[in-house]
């Protein structure tokens, strides 16, 4: 079938490829270089997917289906991901910078080193999660549950709200620095 990815706010095609699925048809155009800023992908079908290095900044992923996606260092900022399932996904050192992740279910995702910064993470489940070296200066975290969470060497400066659970631990490790 031919799918087309859009952009959410022009509705111009970013990406047009016969493919069997919507999953195939996103590593395929991350594979190619296209430019997915702004993508319209609500509700797709991506778990498993590899978009390591994808650039979609300002993309419309609610409710996608990423569990267990590779999204290392990856650009979603500003992506409104508002209850997308992440479970188990890896967003090593991604770009979240202002993203809303509100109701998003993040259990045992890798966020080591992500950009979480001014990011709304309102109702997020960060059960498990491993967000050591990540910086959440600004993020908004009430109601987030972060119960198991790995918050060695997070920063949590001016964080806005009262997470549900937490789990803070030290900072003595040697992760590289969250990239600005």
């Amino acid at each position: 079938m031919k799918i087309e990815i859009k952009n959410r706010w022009a509705g111009t095609v970013l990406f047009s490829i016969e493919a069997d699925s919507w999953k195939l048809a996103v590593e395929a155009a991350v594979k190619s270089g296209a430019e997915l800023r702004g993508a319209e992908l609500t509700g797709a079908y991506l778990s498993g997917a590899n978009l390591s290095g994808a650039n979609l900044t300002g993309a419309d992923l609610r409710y996608a289906d990423l569990s267990d996606a590779d999204l290392r260092d990856a650009n979603l900022t500003g992506a409104s991901l508002t209850g997308a399932d992440l479970r188990g996904a890896n967003l090593r050192y991604a770009y979240l910078s202002g993203a809303d992740l509100t109701c998003a279910d993040l259990r045992d995702a890798d966020l080591i080193g992500a950009d979480l910064r001014d990011a709304d993470l309102r109702g997020a489940d960060l059960i498990g999660a491993d967000l050591r070296g990540a910086s959440l200066t600004g993020a908004s975290l009430t109601g987030a549950d972060l119960t198991g969470a790995k918050l060695t060497c997070a920063d949590l400066r001016v964080a806005k709200g009262s997470p549900s659970r937490s789990n803070r631990g030290g900072c003595d490790c040697g992760l590289k620095p969250v990239k600005s």
